[in-house]
Order: structure tokens, then sequence, then C-alpha cells
């Protein structure tokens, strides 16, 4: 995917009707389907049985199986509950009749209510003074192991400015954080609320096992280390564009038993939490496999 208009014609599904959607698929480095991507479609098609006044404020999801690129996803939402407030929907994502993903997921119409949240960090780099992945790519191409030059060498709609510039080659231990700088490359000035999430939702799926593996980076990579996300949690906050940088900031409290949980907040440029995010994702090492 080139552009934004690319991501949206994947985002949005085809209606078969009955609460039934299809969608299909994009490579974006690997082998399977983008969790981000089932993730967002998944909200797309939710989205779609839901009134105009009532907006997305939470979701849950389970990753069930690993999704065929080659296949077209089927989605279909359950109405759970239309309340005085609040909507529940239900969505089920299947491939061959084969359940790969479940998200449950709640509405909200606006309201007015008490405020406060955690502040952005304050001595951070900004933006302008990092390299993007497509920087990388071009700066360190000669000394980038294989797995890392192939995925940074995929076409994205999204750059991504990593705060801190991780050597791969330089094996040691490091702290169980990532702040991530990322914006759309060519972001249209006239999304909805709705649309703006589905993308922040497919974004968010990125970065986050990263902080995961950080404190085992001595041993562990992503050449020798099997990973995938188990489950994704988030909470949509306050309303936001895409015409300026947002910070994903994400830390990993705890891995063991051969899972990482990571969880994160993301900021406006000027300080506003517009989203939370948690996430567990299998880490299990692969024996004798070097990156």
């Amino acid at each position: 995917m080139k552009n934004t208009q690319e991501l949206l014609n994947i985002l949005t599904l085809e209606d078969f009707g009955n609460n039934n959607f299809n969608g299909i698929s994009k490579d974006i480095g690997s082998p399977i389907v983008f969790g981000g991507q089932v993730l967002a479609q998944s909200l797309n098609a939710a989205y779609r049985t839901v009134s105009d006044e009532r907006i997305l404020h939470s979701l849950h999801s389970y990753f069930l199986e690993a999704g065929n690129l080659e296949l077209p996803i089927t989605y279909n939402v359950q109405i759970i509950r239309d309340g005085g407030s609040f909507s529940t929907r239900r969505v089920t994502a299947s491939q061959k009749d084969k359940t790969i993903f479940i998200l449950a997921c709640s509405f909200h119409k606006k309201e007015e209510g008490y405020e406060h949240q955690k502040p952005i960090k304050t001595a951070i780099k900004q933006p302008e003074e990092l390299l993007s992945w497509s920087d990388m790519l071009v700066e360190f191409n000669d000394f980038l192991p294989k797995k890392l030059k192939a995925f940074l060498s995929i076409e994205r709609p999204i750059d991504f400015k990593p705060v801190t510039l991780i050597n791969p080659v330089d094996r040691k231990d490091l702290p169980a954080v990532v702040d991530v700088w990322f914006k759309l490359k060519d972001a249209p000035s006239n999304l909805s609320l709705a649309i703006k999430q589905q993308i922040l939702t497919y974004i968010s799926d990125y970065n986050l096992l990263t902080a995961c593996l950080n404190p085992n980076a001595s041993v562990a990579n992503f050449g020798n280390t099997q990973m995938a996300s188990l489950d994704h949690a988030m909470w949509f906050h306050r309303d936001f564009d895409f015409s300026d940088w947002l910070l994903f900031s994400i830390e990993s409290p705890s891995a063991s038993g051969a899972r990482g949980f990571a969880c994160g907040n993301i900021y406006t440029r000027k300080g506003v939490l517009i989203a939370s995010v948690a996430q567990e994702g299998l880490m299990r090492a692969i024996k004798n496999k070097e990156s």
C-alpha cells in the first residue's frame, strides 16, 4: 500500500447482507494476515450496524488462528445490545468456516463529564530530529539483518519514527519501553471519527511487542523468536486528526511463560491523550536459529 486511500480500500468491507461482510488482505511483510488489518476490518463491520450518533469507546479481541493472505475473510456482526447510552457488538472473523478472530466492542453516545489524563513525556525528541523506517533502510541498508531489511522495504501509507534508534547487531538488553512517532503520509482532511478510529486501530498493532523483546535483546530478536499477537484491547478517549505526528508511548511490565505483555498510550504532538492500548503476545524462542 502506497497511500491512505489504498489502506481505506482494504479496511472498507463488502456488505453481503444480514450483518455479514467480506474483506481482502494485504501483505505487510509477514506470511500471515496482519493483526491490525483484522482488527480494523472488524471495526468497519461493527460500525456499519451502529447509529451515527454513537462512537466507539472500547474494544477487546482475541486472535485465534493465523489468517491466510490468499483467502477472503468473512465478518459476522452480532447485535448484542442497543441501550439508552451504549451499543455493544460482537464480531466473528472466519476463513473457510474456521474462526480466526473474535471482537467485542462498545459504542457510546456523546456525553459531557469530568476529565483528566496522564501527561505526555516532556523530554522526548521531536519527529523532525529522527529517522523514519524508510530513512533507516537507506542509511543502514548494508548492515541490516535480512529479515528486518525485508520488513522495512515494504511500502506503507504510514511513516514511523522511533525515538531511540537501536543497532540490531549490538546485542545488549534494553529498557522495556518503546516510543514511536507516526503519521499518515497523505492524510485526507475530511475523515470521520469512525474512520480515524479504524485507521488508528490498524496502526496500533505495530511496535507493541518490541517493548516485550527489549529486556532480553542480548539473546532474543525477531529472527530467532516466534512472535504473534494473542489479544488486543483498546480504549478511545478523545477526537483527533492525522494532520500532524502522533506519539505511541509503549512499555512492557512483564514477560513470562513464552508470553509478553505490553501497554501504551497514544498522544497528539500537543500532548492530548487520544487512546490507550494493551496487548499480550506470543514470544517463543526458536531453537538453534540465528537472525
